[in-house]
């Protein structure tokens, strides 16, 4: 029995968080994988590997996917955000402090997923209501929470974007 060759490796390029990126990878590694063991950006979570749980969302040209069940073939040419891009020049962004504020986290290994699903509703729909933010958050599941506060949170950077503040 003969042994099947080596899956040689596709050169990718993509911007992740503002950097550009050209790295040789197997096809078959995950986005998830390339975002944390390539690049070093372990604040996107690997949580269940089905796409269940959303503590892998990212950005994926301004619209949240579950790096888990993407591979980082997949991503070449495009633009990945992950929580680590949300903050800028030593500057929290508004919905990681109102997180804080709020008490919207707890262990915090879903918030990383919750933040990016939240940044993109937000960046579409700045205003956004409860009913929105509800919809935009259901794909990330919190199992200490009880999501009051992260919805709380949420709200909060909403109501001041709808202010104009």
């Amino acid at each position: 029995m003969s042994t099947p060759d080596a899956i040689p490796p596709v050169t990718i390029e993509l911007t992740v968080n503002g950097r550009k990126y050209c790295r040789e990878v197997e096809p078959r590694l995950l986005l998830v994988e390339f975002l944390r063991e390539e690049l070093g950006l372990t604040g996107t979570h690997i949580g269940c590997d089905t796409s269940y749980c959303g503590a892998c969302t990212v950005q994926l040209n301004g619209a949240p996917i579950k790096s888990c069940t993407l591979f980082a073939v997949q991503a070449d040419g495009g633009e990945v955000l992950t929580v680590e891009g949300l903050e800028q020049d030593g500057e929290l962004h508004p919905l990681q402090k109102s997180f804080s504020e709020h008490h919207g986290l707890q262990c915090g290994y879903c918030t990383p997923g919750m933040l990016m699903s939240a940044h993109a509703l937000l960046a579409g729909n700045p205003g956004a209501d409860r009913k929105a933010i509800k919809k935009a958050i259901a794909g990330n599941v919190c199992r200490c929470t009880g999501y009051q506060n992260i919805l709380k949170a949420i709200e909060a950077v909403a109501n001041d974007a709808g202010e104009g503040k």
